[in-house]
């Protein structure tokens, strides 16, 4: 069964997922990997949430606020072992719907387009490709997306 925590960064659990995330990302990305991720440090961050199946933590995404009504999803993370079954989503969905608490109307967020499976999976979601926004303005590798959070989003 999976159980959603929220938490914030200092949690341990989630820690030992982005260890992995960024493992996997210093693969993909390549000689830009030092470019992306001065742009992930996890000081910033206090919306966490980490995913647990049966005890055992797998999953994890994090938002930091953008501007007053929008916030960027960051660290998201899904085991390799367990993709497929849904948990993503229900991590994606968690953010979505703390933001939404929080008085938030809309979500971005930064991809690779190496990271083939997570292009999918935002469009998938409902997130639309928007301009590459910040950081990510003149990056050949990046790709941004855009929902809005509400009610009929969620």
């Amino acid at each position: 069964m999976l159980k959603i925590v929220r938490t914030d960064a200092n949690n341990p659990d989630f820690i030992a997922l982005i260890t992995s995330l960024d493992n996997y990302l210093k693969i993909t990305d390549g000689d830009e990997h030092a470019f992306y991720n001065q742009f992930n440090a996890i000081a910033v961050i206090k919306h966490v949430v980490v995913g647990y199946l049966n005890g055992i933590p797998v999953a994890c995404g994090a938002f930091k606020s953008s501007n007053t009504t929008t916030i960027e999803i960051k660290r998201m993370f899904t085991k390799p072992d367990v993709r497929g079954k849904g948990i993503a989503s229900g991590i994606l969905t968690a953010l979505e719907i703390w933001a939404k608490e929080l008085g938030y109307t809309s979500a971005i967020l930064e991809t690779g387009t190496r990271q083939v499976e997570a292009v999918s999976f935002y469009k998938k979601c409902g997130y639309r490709v928007i301009a590459n926004y910040g950081q990510y303005k003149n990056m050949e590798h990046s790709v941004c997306y855009k929902k809005e959070i509400d009610e009929k989003t969620l």
